[in-house]
């Protein structure tokens, strides 16, 4: 397999868009989304990533990686925990544009980024959430179908929305965690499912929810 940077970067749009059956509107909506990226984390830190092709493997695609494993054509309203730049709401917004989408980010200059990029981007239905995590578990009740999370969070912190009174507990969240990535004891218990995949390099995705048994939990594929 060729490098990256070895790869033309129109060719390479053309089979992000073929391999993600993207309409031209999304496509072009992709490369908005790509050029603010790029134009803002010089002025604030949102993203490690900034080869351009790069940015189109490990952001664009490995937030749409998800779509393996959920039917989000069936889902209303999602919610992305510590969305940072925008992963994966922002690319799951633009591919199933039906979907409501509650990011959750407590940085304002990153809520600046993101309300821009809804704004250039011609987004509807994506609200910004400056909330802490343990905040939004206790003062919201959004009809939230599934939450998904970007390694931005601990697992530990995101199980919280699993315990107490949280209207959210009987609900999961897609967590991608890296590759070495080793559960504690306490995590194990709310690990509903595990995912591998491969998106430049093979990847992990995580399925939280509450435990559905005390014993063996979950499944794994």
């Amino acid at each position: 397999m060729a490098k990256l940077h070895e790869i033309d970067i129109g060719s390479y749009w053309e089979k992000f868009a073929s391999e993600e059956a993207l309409s031209p509107l999304q496509l072009e909506q992709f490369k908005k989304y790509h050029a603010l990226l790029i134009e803002w984390n010089e002025k604030i830190n949102l993203t490690a990533i900034t080869d351009p092709l790069e940015i189109i493997t490990y952001h664009f695609q490995d937030s749409l990686a998800v779509n393996r494993f959920v039917d989000f054509k069936s889902l209303t309203m999602i919610s992305d925990v510590g969305t940072g730049g925008g992963f994966p709401g922002i690319p799951l917004k633009i591919k199933y544009p039906h979907l409501k989408v509650i990011l959750i980010e407590v940085i304002q200059k990153k809520i600046t980024f993101l309300q821009e990029v809804v704004d250039q981007l011609g987004l509807e239905g994506v609200e910004m959430c400056d909330m802490d995590w343990r905040n939004f578990l206790r003062h919201t009740e959004y009809p939230i179908d599934l939450f998904v999370s970007r390694a931005s969070l601990r697992p530990e912190d995101l199980i919280h929305m699993f315990k107490g009174a949280s209207p959210y507990q009987g609900k999961q969240i897609g967590y991608w965690a890296s590759q070495n990535w080793v559960p504690s004891k306490k995590d194990e218990l709310y690990i509903n499912a595990t995912h591998e995949y491969t998106v430049g390099k093979l990847r992990k995705l995580i399925v939280l929810g509450k435990p559905t048994s005390p014993h063996k939990l979950g499944s794994n594929t």
